[in-house]
């Protein structure tokens, strides 16, 4: 059978299929990219740290000439035992899950989501493991079943080998695609993109083959059945062959680099922070007019600075941009973020009352930084601003922050937060941008009647008009059962005395 048997996917009409069958290949049909060596190497990297990705790394070449000059079941089975062998199961779903999703959403193929978008009945059938792909696959994109390779484990762990019938390529995707339909009418779509996917296509009503174009662009995410709001994971770029070797490389100096600019700003006066950030190749751009600083001596309450969350560094680069340290309230941070801040600031307890009093005792001392979202978002949403803050002053400043990193992410809801300003400052020229807005006017507060739900709504829109991000009802609560499972609450634990804590 010859691959030029199937029309392309071009040829397939999408309209009518609500009552249809559709099943489809991966990489190469449903996804852009053929190669999964990307997302195997995601996997190493968040589980295994930059040891697992560099053993991976090592391991592709050998991969590459068995999948090319033997088989593709041998080089695929390289790329599954050098990624999972002595993995935790949970953290290989973990990954997929929350990591994964980002990346295989941004690389959907348009023709192939046109149709398989429109059949009532999705099934997917990839030589990738199933437990890799299929938190994506049944989330966002609405598949009904997924057939993969299935890996061994022991003890909960991946041993590196795969289940039988081994990879599911060839054969073995017309023999699982037989066994899943037994009891079923034919499918109605295949879909397809190389030779060994012929024998599934053959079994399908219609067949169509996706040929290979890259410069066909991916589907906008507003196409996707689900919004990607959360998503975890270090790495910003899809860590190709090339990429990897690049981030590989590159850990060693911008660990180094990170712990200079660190310094910097923990040591130096933070009128000199700012130009501190500029020589070391933080970009630091400030806009609107920021309010000067209270004098204690009128006896007037100090401004309360009403932050987007980025990062756990909002409340540094607020003060960098104001060129004076802003003290910021938060909910939790490592201890090690506690030894290396260069500002104030005090944790909320979550008992409301406590909380109040703290916060208007904080602010007769001078402006205060909050975060009202609660937690990070690294997409254009806005989570929900809790309202507390609107019923302790009327002297209400929005600021909207955002930032750019080109390698890592600088939040984390898996991983150790600890590391999360190294990771932000390990990236070659990271960014932030400080807009600060106009102070809220006396008649939109609550002395003049508003409630504080209203006044954190509104506060939440001019924010988010000014980012032309988009409003959500999301709480951290959210967030955390997306990424990590729990509900991101963190059991306090004893605390050295210290003078300086970090972050939100």
């Amino acid at each position: 059978m010859d691959i030029t048997t199937f029309p392309t996917i071009e040829n397939c009409a999408s309209i009518g299929r609500e009552k249809h069958t559709v099943v489809a290949d991966m990489d190469g049909t449903l996804l852009r990219g053929r190669s999964s060596f990307p997302y195997f190497a995601l996997v190493a990297f968040e589980v295994g740290g930059i040891l697992k990705l560099l053993f991976v790394l090592l391991c592709s070449p050998l991969a590459g000439i068995l999948y090319y000059f033997v088989s593709e079941s041998a080089g695929i089975q390289v790329l599954i035992f050098a990624t999972f062998v002595g993995m935790r199961v949970l953290d290989i779903e973990s990954v997929g899950r929350a990591v994964l999703p980002k990346f295989y959403s941004s690389d959907l193929h348009p023709e192939s989501w046109r149709v398989f978008s429109t059949c009532g009945k999705r099934c997917v059938l990839t030589a990738n493991p199933r437990i890799m792909v299929e938190g994506f696959l049944k989330e966002f994109l609405g598949a009904d079943l997924v057939l993969g390779t299935e890996i061994g484990t022991y003890k909960g762990r991946a041993t590196g080998f795969v289940l039988k019938p081994g990879v599911l390529v060839g054969k073995n995707k017309a023999d699982a695609l037989k066994k899943a339909f037994r009891s079923e009418t034919q499918p109605e779509i295949g879909l397809g993109d190389r030779h060994t996917d012929l024998p599934f296509m053959a079994l399908c009503k219609e067949g169509y083959i996706v040929p290979s174009k890259p410069e066909v662009d991916a589907i906008t995410s507003d196409k996707l059945p689900k919004p990607i709001v959360f998503h975890d994971g270090r790495l910003v770029q899809k860590p190709t062959p090339i990429m990897a070797l690049l981030t590989i490389l590159w850990i060693p100096i911008g660990f180094l680099l990170a712990c200079l600019r660190i310094a910097a700003g923990a040591l130096l006066p933070m009128p000199l922070v700012y130009y501190a950030f500029w020589a070391l190749g933080v970009r630091v751009t400030v806009k609107g007019n920021p309010p000067p600083p209270v004098k204690k001596s009128t006896g007037q309450s100090g401004v309360l600075f009403i932050c987007s969350h980025r990062t756990l560094l909002d409340p540094i680069f607020l003060s960098t941009a104001l060129g004076r340290p802003i003290p910021a309230v938060t909910y939790s941070v490592s201890r090690l973020s506690e030894i290396i801040s260069p500002i104030k600031t005090v944790r909320l307890s979550r008992d409301r009352a406590t909380d109040a009093s703290m916060i208007k005792k904080l602010l007769q001392e001078g402006d205060l930084a909050i975060c009202p979202e609660g937690t990070t978002c690294r997409e254009p949403f806005l989570l929900r601003f809790s309202a507390m803050f609107a019923e302790l002053t009327d002297q209400l400043v929005p600021v909207a922050m955002v930032n750019r990193m080109s390698m890592f992410h600088g939040t984390t809801a898996r991983g150790w937060k600890g590391m999360d300003p190294f990771y932000f400052f390990m990236n070659p020229s990271p960014a932030y941008e400080v807009t600060f807005l106009n102070k809220l006017p006396m008649e939109l507060t609550c002395s003049s009647g508003k409630s504080s739900h209203e006044v954190a709504n509104y506060i939440q829109r001019v924010i988010a008009g000014t980012l032309s991000y988009e409003c959500t009802t999301f709480t951290r609560k959210d967030k955390y059962r997306a990424l990590a499972g729990n509900d991101g609450t963190v059991v306090e634990k004893p605390r050295l005395k210290a003078n300086k804590v970090m972050g939100c």
